[in-house]
């Protein structure tokens, strides 16, 4: 229970962390651009030497080293389903708490430009679902034929009907693939069960996949990289909220992370209705729920930015008013600038409000697409509200981890975005929050730690959450 490193890989940085469990302290933060290109171990190294200046050792040599890691494009993960709203989104969901990043999801019936299209993706895993326990077996068999005849060799989850789970698994077998069997992730219509398929997820990763992504050289160094960047964040959010033992967790909360790939969220709430005049439709929200919104990174989507919020609304969140910056400034092109030069950091008032203008957007559309919605719908029998999704109305805390927050300015501006909205009521989006921020950027070392010192990594985890 002494000096412990927690490391992630990232694409475009390199993190290490250094606390010390005994005390629960937080010893040191250091990063170096990643080298993924050419040998990991040297962005490895680097931030291990920046690390031990900080901490103001020569040699750390810790008792433990965790890893996780999203460089090499991360996770890439294609999901199959049967009806799109139901058992694909559950594939979904349980592929995104497992930290995978999807780049295809596929409903009904696969056709042969279907499978084209999934070779095209190159994933690292394939998760097949489809039918609930005792209904449809056909579509998944069919699917897993297709796949089972095509020439990729990504190994598959098999997540679906367990009536047809068998005879799925010996034809993707006899067609060459490498197969595990879980429980479907919908066993009923109304039922959720995604921990199974996500459990599986990891293990395929820690087996296979950082093998596939050539990282091997970094596991002769920290040991077994033994998860998903994302998903180690997505522990970190669970341990936070929920607590451990006697120690106790801040409750529901919210957590925003923004990058400048993507925009994640997360959240650890019930989201059930807040009224009873409420009617529930659409598939059961998990408790532990992470979106990813790939076009709102506010650097290499910084123009998908401007796009979908528009120039309005990113002046808007700006820090100052365009009128004080100088009129050669436009925005359009300080946009383009950053999505063609995704390492640039401010270095000016006018940048730092530019960057505080574009982490907002991304804040207010992403956490606008975590959230549920309340709809009127007029029957007969008179007026029902139906929600989609969870409400998170009630949420206390919302938190915001990433560069934005550690290193920009104005975090309590951008967070406000993520709140509610008294002009879009139809967003169940927290009301009145409280806000922080993640101070040392070490939401993921908590999540490393989650699982052998949780309440030691909570209690360095509080220490370093800011108020805002």
């Amino acid at each position: 229970m002494g000096l412990t490193l927690a490391i992630d890989f990232g694409s475009t940085y390199t993190k290490a962390v250094a606390v010390d469990l005994a005390d629960e302290n937080l010893l040191g933060v250091a990063q170096a651009a990643s080298t993924v290109d050419t040998d990991i171990t040297l962005g490895l190294h680097e931030a291990l030497q920046r690390l031990e200046k900080t901490v103001g050792v020569k040699n750390l040599n810790p008792e433990r080293t965790l890893a996780c890691s999203s460089a090499a494009g991360g996770l890439r993960l294609v999901a199959i389903g049967l009806v799109r709203v139901l058992t694909t989104k559950a594939a979904e969901e349980a592929a995104l708490g497992a930290g995978a990043k999807l780049v295809g999801t596929f409903s009904y019936g696969l056709s042969p430009d279907d499978v084209r299209q999934i070779e095209q993706m190159k994933p690292d895993l394939m998760l097949l679902a489809g039918g609930t326990d005792g209904g449809n077996e056909e579509t998944i068999l069919q699917n897993a034929a297709l796949l089972a005849a095509c020439p990729i060799r990504t190994p598959v989850i098999l997540a679906g009907n367990k009536m047809a789970a068998h005879r799925a698994r010996s034809l993707l077998e006899s067609g060459g693939k490498e197969v595990v069997v879980v429980a479907n992730v919908l066993p009923e219509l109304d039922k959720l069960n995604v921990e199974p398929t996500r459990a599986a997820i990891r293990e395929t990763f820690m087996r296979r996949i950082v093998h596939a992504k050539g990282l091997d050289r970094a596991q002769d160094i920290v040991g077994n990289i033994i998860m998903p960047t994302p998903m180690a964040a997505l522990e970190g959010a669970r341990l936070l909220a929920e607590g451990a033992g006697e120690e106790e967790g801040l409750g529901e909360l919210m957590i925003v992370d923004v990058g400048g790939a993507t925009t994640d969220v997360h959240s650890v709430a019930r989201g059930a209705p807040s009224h009873d005049d409420v009617i529930m439709k659409g598939l059961p929200e998990p408790y532990v729920k992470r979106t990813v919104e790939g076009d709102l990174g506010i650097r290499y989507n910084a123009e998908s930015i401007l796009e979908i919020a528009g120039k309005v609304r990113i002046e808007k969140g700006m820090l100052f008013s365009r009128d004080l910056l100088p009129k050669q400034t436009d925005l359009g092109t300080a946009v383009k600038y950053l999505s063609r030069n995704i390492g640039a950091v401010p270095g000016n008032e006018e940048e730092f409000a530019i960057d505080i203008g574009l982490a907002s957007a991304a804040v207010d559309i992403a956490t606008r697409r975590h959230a549920g919605v309340i709809e009127e719908a007029y029957f007969p029998t008179g007026r029902v509200r139906i929600q989609r999704g969870k409400d998170l109305t009630s949420t206390k805390r919302i938190i915001g981890t990433g560069g934005v927050f550690a290193y920009g300015r104005e975090p309590r501006r951008v967070l406000e975005a993520a709140s509610y909205d008294p002009k879009n009521p139809e967003s169940l989006r927290p009301v009145a929050p409280e806000f922080f921020i993640d101070e040392r950027y070490i939401l993921f070392a908590v999540g490393l730690l989650a699982g052998d010192a949780p309440a030691e990594a909570l209690r360095i985890m509080k220490k370093h959450l800011k108020r805002v």
